[in-house]
């Protein structure tokens, strides 16, 4: 259990730039609060001290804010920023160097027994307020984006954004995305079946947007075939792929 204490305080300074001392972290994070009691209600809920398991796990919500069934199995050096309104289900299993953010729900969408919480495996950050709900799969190192909601499996190592959530495929596909985010727009919550006007009208501006790269491109071959020569960025500017713009915008995980 020391061992165990003494990881996950070094695990908050590896992800918390904002952590000084080993004491502030062991007095002053309701996240590393919220797991060393998990794994005390853990411990009992699993040798069948089912209430007491379940009380500690409730005394731990109301000290932290922070809710954790006792029967979820939680890794290694699991991290919970913030922690505020994080709920994680009974049956959720969650692998070893998991980061989550406030606000995160790992849920059930069936009232049956049996496995209907997520699975995050090795390395998975989850962003704030994002939902993942179901007994889906977040393969390894893959990264969940603020207020997302998960209702299917995330490939390793991908990016799932917007609701529903959708993959942004490559890493060119995310350099985009944040660059479409610090102008203050961001595809991946527009899907084509939407009724939404603003939807629509965006969906039109895109559309120009490839039918004008369509036209900027004839120009260029029409010049190079006179002899005109075209240099500098007009010549090696980045081709824009509607099938790519497609797979963000409309592509469901």
């Amino acid at each position: 259990m020391f061992n165990c204490l003494q990881e996950d305080i070094r695990s908050v300074f590896e992800r918390d730039p904002a952590a000084r001392t080993s004491w502030e972290v062991l007095t002053c994070y309701p996240g590393l609060h919220a797991v060393v009691l998990h794994r005390a209600a853990h411990w009992l809920w699993s040798r069948e001290f089912r209430w007491l398991g379940r009380f500690v796990s409730h005394l731990s919500r109301f000290l932290t804010g922070v809710e954790i069934h006792p029967g979820a199995t939680i890794g290694r050096r699991f991290f919970i920023d913030h922690g505020m309104g994080v709920v994680i289900g009974e049956t959720a299993v969650i692998g070893d160097d998991v980061t989550l953010y406030q606000g995160v729900t790992l849920g059930g969408t069936s009232w049956n027994k049996g496995k209907r919480h997520p699975t995050l495996e090795d390395g998975v950050v989850v962003g704030a307020g994002a939902m993942v709900l179901g007994p889906v799969t977040v393969g390894a190192n893959a990264k969940v984006g603020s207020s997302a909601v998960v209702v299917k499996n995330v490939p390793s190592g991908t990016t799932a954004v917007g609701n529903p959530a959708r993959i942004i495929d490559g890493e060119q596909a995310q350099r985009r995305e944040e660059k479409a985010g610090q102008m203050g727009f961001s595809a991946y919550g527009l899907s084509a079946n939407q009724d939404d006007p603003l939807a629509k009208a965006i969906h039109g501006l895109l559309d120009h947007a490839v039918d004008t790269d369509r036209r900027v491109e004839a120009l260029i071959k029409r010049l190079e075939s006179t002899g005109v020569s075209v240099e500098g960025e007009l010549a090696t500017a980045d081709e824009f792929d509607p099938k790519y713009l497609g797979r963000i915008v409309d592509y469901s995980i």
